[in-house]
């Protein structure tokens, strides 16, 4: 009730006002001492009181345009664009709303209404038997209107009311309009209460779907929730991500810049500014727009902006010559004709927006034409309807004045023009709306029980039939509602392009229809889109140059997501598109290129045989096997001689073969490691070294018990005779492959790709399987090589003259020093220089063997034969 009573009282304000019926006195009692500082009201109150009818205070609102008949629709325009303002002091009756500037188009939604009405009357299967009638109220573009024209509707214009009035059919079943939002959300609160439906053909803006705020709105046009989501798409499908946008101070633009500042937010689009204004800022306001616009890096901009809030900033642009700006308008003014055919407003060449989706009314521009001030030649408004049209005045009788024979027909104006019929369409969809929502009533009447025929449809029959209507309109199209009032929303894409006059022109470039899949909602024809500029070309619209594949954006402190820096991916992260927001890591056997827009598989290092390192190592391997068979050879034609037999020449030669199996096992280290390989790289190490230095320890061992032998009652030889010689270097042997075998029965080498060491780089290598094994097998190694060095220390200074066992220490030195150094240096190397090292230890020591013990031989076999005799090697010469 308090929402009545204030819409009451600014009624009351307005003269416009009916006091209840008598049983109502206490409400308008109440209402009056809410405003007992008035004294008008205390007057209307105690008239109220001392009569047994409510009467009006004056002469109540009357329809602009009405026809009367059984069932009767009311309609709200602003067929006047401004209300004057005044000032009331209160201390008398106001002054009637004084209305200026007559909107052509607005009078012809009007006659659209009125020409689908007739068009329905004249119908035999829609309605038949049925007659509607229509009330058409102004709103002149004012809220405080539309609420007052909308509690005309409702109440009617009776003079005076009885307790019979309640029981009459209502004044109308359904209102059509308003054609702004902000007016459409005032009247909708204003009726909502009593259900009374209000089905807009042009009020957008998203909130109207509100459902518990307005139970009784619908509307044929679709709401801009839909607009500001393909608006949206529309910028992102360009690529532009960086907009100014304009908006109408209203509901209107308040909103639909809301939603499209949501929805750009999810598709990545920044908002450089948002200006607002409305058409009676002063032009300081508009400068200053301008100046914003001017000075903003962002080459489009999206004004979403009723269209008489537009007229006046485009105005302002057009003196100041401001061009090459791409402009994205809403459907309030991107289907204009009046600023499209205005020269002065070129510069919006190359806009683009979404438009309701044109339509053609067969007949209606014959209708529209008839339209006479004789028909009613009572009607101020129809002549000033004539007077706007031909420019003239029924006041002047000369030159200048209207006659009423001037030929509608032959005038091309907004009026007339019938191209674009897109929004006349929704007021023709919305009368045809409450048609079938009326017909489907009566039809359900007819069929139902006795008490039910003879009664008229209520609005609150209407509201509850017309959320379940559905029906094609002759233009094709299936009309229904969702849930919030709204239809399936479908719009035109419009490029505006220069025409022949020196205007623009509509070009329908694409569609967007939000009943499809996400992605197909969008389609637009590339080849037909003409671009603003001189160059004609897709503008470039971006906070940050766009970021190429193989970087990331960096967001700049204190500025919108889209302003970056560009920032390389780093090593082994790639980003293969543009735009990107992070560099990805590639899989742990990929590596990023040197563009670092994909993953490669990384280079998989080992030492192989192709390499120069590779080569050198094969070459000395190959040459200490050559080497070991030259001295082998040799050892075989002087078999005989003193030198090699001394010192058990069976050792010897078995030694040479244990050299040459040193030398060829580093060749197992080079090449692709596989199970086998790595298997026999390390046992064939092992064991070949074992077998290498047993022999070393049993020619020690001989050198030794030589000499302990020739002392008095020494018995020791027979203890170290050839065959305990044999077995103790198959015996040392047999350890170490015993050794061997242990581990590679529990836990072998196998082929690994070391992914760690290197990020850039696989490592392929051979696994140790068993630490433990493999120290095993180099730690006895190394306790043989130790025990060798002890003894042939010991035996250094024996009286000879040619005293292996000097040349056994000074081998084993090397060995030692070798196998010392080789642990810190394998431990430390990294990839293939591990096994580099470990070649290169084995043939140091092999060489260090080769050459301490075999080269003095050598040299006296070959230089010096007068010294290979018994008496020599005895030392008795």
């Amino acid at each position: 009730m308090k929402v009545l009573f204030s819409l009451l009282n600014s009624v009351m304000k307005q003269r416009h006002l009916y006091l209840g019926c008598p049983r109502g006195s206490y409400a308008s009692y109440r209402l009056a001492m809410t405003k007992s500082t008035v004294p008008l009201l205390l007057l209307v109150v105690y008239g109220v009181y001392s009569a047994q009818l409510c009467r009006l205070l004056s002469q109540p609102a009357l329809p602009l345009l009405s026809t009367e008949r059984d069932i009767n629709i009311g309609a709200i325009f602003s067929i006047h664009i401004s209300a004057l303002l005044k000032m009331h002091p209160f201390t008398s009756k106001p002054e009637p709303t004084t209305c200026t500037s007559f909107s052509l188009r607005e009078f012809k939604f009007a006659q659209t209404l009125i020409f689908a009405i007739e068009e329905i009357n004249n119908s035999t299967q829609l309605l038949p038997g049925v007659s509607l009638g229509y009330k058409i109220y102004d709103s002149c573009g004012s809220i405080a209107q539309a609420i007052f024209s909308g509690m005309a509707l409702m109440n009617g214009y009776e003079e005076t009311l009885s307790d019979t009035s309640c029981s009459r059919p209502p004044a109308v079943n359904a209102i059509v309009g308003e054609s702004n939002s902000s007016p459409t959300i005032a009247l909708a609160s204003v009726v909502g209460p009593f259900s009374l439906p209000v089905i807009s053909h042009f009020a957008t803006c998203a909130c109207l779907s509100n459902r518990k705020r307005f139970a009784s709105f619908f509307r044929t046009i679709p709401s801009d929730y839909y607009q500001s989501r393909a608006l949206a798409q529309l910028v992102k499908h360009f690529g532009w991500t960086w907009v100014g946008t304009v908006r109408s101070r209203s509901d209107y633009g308040n909103n639909g810049i809301a939603a499209f500042e949501e929805a750009a937010k999810q598709v990545g689009i920044c908002i450089e500014y948002s200006e607002t204004i409305l058409r009676t800022d002063p032009q300081e306001q508009f400068l200053k727009t301008l100046e914003v616009i001017k000075k903003g890096t962002a080459k489009v901009v999206l004004a979403f902006v009723a269209l008489r809030d537009f007229f006046p900033l485009v105005n302002v642009i057009a003196q100041h010559n401001i061009t090459g700006i791409q402009w994205v308008g809403s459907e309030s003014w991107i289907t204009s004709r009046t600023i499209a055919e205005t020269k002065e407003y070129s510069f919006l060449s190359g806009a683009v927006g979404f438009a309701i989706a044109n339509a053609k009314l067969v007949g209606l521009r014959e209708f529209l034409v008839n339209v006479h001030p004789d028909q009613e030649p009572n009607n101020k408004l129809l002549k000033e309807f004539w007077e706007t049209a031909f420019q003239c005045s029924f006041r002047i009788r000369s030159n200048g004045g209207c006659t009423g024979s001037e030929n509608m027909a032959e005038l091309q104006n907004e009026y007339t023009d019938v191209s674009e019929l897109r929004i006349a369409n929704k007021v023709y969809t919305a009368v045809y709306t409450i048609a079938h929502t009326l017909h489907n009533i009566l039809k359900d009447f007819k069929s139902s029980t006795n008490s039910s025929k003879g009664k008229w449809p209520t609005p609150q029959k209407v509201l509850e039939y017309m959320r379940d209507v559905r029906f094609t309109v002759k233009t094709g199209e299936e009309i229904f509602f969702d849930a919030s009032g709204d239809p399936v929303a479908r719009y035109d894409l419009v490029n505006w392009q220069p025409a022949g006059n020196g205007g623009l022109q509509f070009k329908h470039v694409g569609v967007y229809d939000s009943s499809m899949p996400l992605e197909k909602r969008l389609q637009v024809n590339q080849e037909n889109l003409l671009w603003a500029g001189k160059s004609g070309q897709l503008p470039v619209s971006m906070c940050s140059e766009t970021c190429p594949p193989g970087t990331r954006k960096a967001v700049q402190k204190g500025r919108p997501v889209c302003c970056y820096d560009c920032i390389a991916c780093a090593e082994g992260e790639v980003s293969n598109g543009t735009d990107s927001s992070d560099c990805f890591s590639c899989d742990l056997e990929y590596w990023s290129n040197e563009s670092k827009d994909i993953c490669v598989l990384k280079m998989v290092e080992f030492l192989s045989y192709t390499e120069i390192m590779g080569m050198v190592l094969c070459i000395f391997s190959f040459t200490g096997v050559l080497l070991t068979a030259m001295v082998s050879f040799l050892f075989y034609l002087h078999k005989e001689t003193p030198i090699v037999r001394a010192n058990n020449s069976e050792l010897s030669f078995l030694l040479l073969f244990s050299l040459s199996l040193c030398f060829l096992c580093s060749l197992t280290f080079i090449g692709q490691p596989t199970e086998w390989s790595c298997m026999l790289r390390h046992t064939a190490f092992g064991i070949t070294f074992v077998l290498c230095i047993s022999c070393v320890l049993g020619k020690t061992i001989v050198v030794l018990m030589a000499f302990k032998a020739t002392l008095p009652g020494s018995n020791v030889m027979k203890w170290f005779g050839p065959f305990q010689q044999r077995l103790s270097v198959v015996s040392l042997t047999l350890i170490q492959v015993i050794i061997c075998v242990i581990w590679l029965t529990i836990s072998p080498p196998f082929p690994y790709m070391n992914l760690s060491y290197y990020r850039e780089k696989i490592i392929l290598e051979c696994n140790l399987g068993s630490a433990l094994g493999f120290w095993a097998v180099l730690g006895y190694t190394g306790l043989l090589s130790i025990l060798c060095f002890i003894l042939a220390f010991l035996a250094r200074k024996l009286p000879d003259n040619f005293n292996e066992a000097k040349f056994i220490t000074f081998s084993m030195l090397i060995f030692c020093a070798v196998w010392l150094t080789f642990i810190p240096a394998y431990v430390s190397s990294p990839g293939k220089f591990t096994v580099a090292v470990e070649i290169f230890a084995i043939l140091s020591s092999s060489f260090g063997l080769l050459f301490c013990i075999f080269a003095p031989k050598c040299y006296i076999i070959l230089l010096k034969p007068e010294k290979n005799t018994k008496k020599q090697i005895m030392g008795k010469s």
